[in-house]
């Protein structure tokens, strides 16, 4: 099945290069690298952002790629690109009420194809951890060239560290003069910790004179995360 993205933007000519450059930094760290969960310390730090146009740019250097949508908490895919169709996603595979075949969407973007989150879980982490979630990683692993997966904030939830177990590697995003380099080195360790690689840190949201990387994010993500994120345990219990 394929989905249309309504809302997808054009990047101005420093975030695309940014995103080249970030895209070859990647391409460099081994032929063994292909499977890479993203992650931040808070909410807010553009990690969602970064993730979706890091596979787009790989997209366009032709590369098969999977974008996994692995927010279970609460993603913000589906609203922010206009998704034209009601899908199934991530957690409806890892409870069994869909298969493999049924959640890998491909995209009207060339080379692109996703998994969404599907609908909220009170248990993510546990899903994470299940063995159809290995499956999946092992048949991604085998058809794509990269497949980046968007992971909740580590600082707030465990479920980057669980996702990251079964990858080849991890990145941290980090919003430039917001987070704590304590913080952030706690969230290293945390990964460190898995077994999972630390490729490296993007800093983003970095005033470059003009409107250039890291002004993508601001506006609708932040008003949305800064809701959700706050209080992230308790989501269930509000109303929006």
């Amino acid at each position: 099945m394929k989905v249309n993205f309504e809302r997808i933007k054009d990047l101005d000519f420093k975030t695309n290069e940014a995103y080249k450059t970030l895209r070859t930094n990647i391409s460099f760290s081994g032929e063994d690298i292909s499977v890479i969960a993203f992650t931040s310390s808070v909410p807010n730090e553009g990690k969602s952002a970064v993730s979706w146009n890091l596979a787009k740019s790989f997209a366009e250097d032709n590369k098969k790629v999977l974008y996994m949508d692995a927010d279970i908490r609460k993603s913000v895919t589906v609203a922010r690109y206009g998704v034209d169709i009601e899908t199934k996603g991530l957690s409806h595979y890892l409870t069994k009420q869909s298969e493999m075949e049924d959640v890998i969407y491909e995209t009207n973007i060339k080379n692109f194809s996703i998994i969404f989150t599907g609908q909220v879980a009170p248990n993510p982490s546990e899903l994470l951890g299940n063995s159809r979630f290995k499956k999946l990683i092992a048949y991604a692993r085998e058809n794509f060239d990269y497949v980046i997966i968007d992971c909740p904030p580590l600082g707030s939830v465990i479920d980057a560290a669980v996702v990251a177990k079964e990858c080849d590697g991890a990145i941290i995003v980090v919003e430039t003069d917001n987070v704590s380099y304590k913080i952030t080195q706690r969230v290293k360790k945390q990964l460190e910790q898995t077994g999972c690689k630390i490729l490296g840190a993007v800093l983003n949201k970095v005033e470059m004179g003009g409107k250039g990387y890291g002004y993508y994010g601001k506006g609708y993500y932040g008003s949305y995360y800064g809701r959700y994120y706050g209080n992230y345990g308790d989501y269930g219990d509000k109303e929006e």
